[in-house]
């Protein structure tokens, strides 16, 4: 098994992307493990950060998967892209589908925290829902520390 490649951004960063995903919980964990494996080949991580980011990203790709598309029998897609760039992480979890609005007569107790989970975890998140889809962006600020000449020395000698 060869380990996939991942291209660079236009701005030197690194870059996970993928495209016309379909929204189903089976494809949401397999994007949420390539995610992961690509961001551990990122660098040197901190463990409770990563996992952090891996939840933040699981909960926005598990409300896509299961709501998104409630109101079109369940068929849809997601596109995934996250870039790496000078230490911040971006992350961007996009459909076409609906949004449900969650009011308390639609929320059951043990639900409805995938939100407010992400909005903990990352340093930014929007939301942005329209009659074209919905987009979650979530932004890790100082994810990795930007390299300098120095660590780059530091490692070679």
């Amino acid at each position: 098994m060869t380990t996939p490649s991942y291209p660079r951004s236009a701005a030197g960063g690194d870059r996970f992307s993928r495209n016309d995903v379909v929204a189903d919980a089976h494809n949401a964990a397999r994007v949420r493990d390539e995610f992961a494996t690509w961001l551990r080949a990122c660098g040197d991580l901190d463990k409770v950060r990563f996992s952090d980011v891996v939840l933040a990203v699981n909960e926005a790709l598990a409300n896509t998967a299961e709501f998104a598309y409630l109101q079109n029998g369940g068929h849809g897609t997601i596109d995934v892209e996250a870039v790496l760039d000078a230490g911040n992480l971006t992350v961007t979890i996009a459909d076409q589908g609906c949004w449900r609005e969650s009011t308390p007569a639609t929320q059951s107790r043990s639900r409805g925290r995938g939100i407010p989970l992400m909005r903990a975890l990352a340093d930014d998140v929007t939301i942005d829902a329209s009659a074209l889809g919905t987009t979650v962006c979530l932004r890790f600020d100082n994810f990795l520390p930007a390299r300098t000449d120095d660590d780059a020395d530091a490692k070679v000698g």
